[in-house]
């Protein structure tokens, strides 16, 4: 059934819930990670150091918080004062 407007049924899951699928997967990946820890230590230090620099970027996605693009503008308005406008990117 299509989303029609004022639709009783289906309203989604409440905002900031959790999502269950996504949860489990991540908990899958952290357990995966914890059990295998001392063999990607090992691995690591065979990774050429550009490789090794790109393995830790990757994995900062996983455990850092995204942060949006912003945009700044400065604006002159009076003596001693200046207007800032910041605009995010999507």
């Amino acid at each position: 059934m299509a989303f029609t407007e004022n639709n009783k049924l289906g309203k989604g899951r409440p905002k900031g819930s959790v999502n269950i699928s996504t949860g489990q997967i991540r908990e899958a990946i952290q357990l995966i990670v914890e059990d295998n820890i001392q063999q990607i230590e090992r691995d690591l230090v065979t990774l050429e150091p550009k490789d090794r620099v790109k393995f830790f970027i990757d994995l900062a996605s996983f455990v850092l918080p995204r942060l949006k693009a912003t945009e700044q503008t400065i604006i002159d308005a009076k003596e001693g004062m200046n207007v800032v406008e910041i605009s995010f990117l999507e």
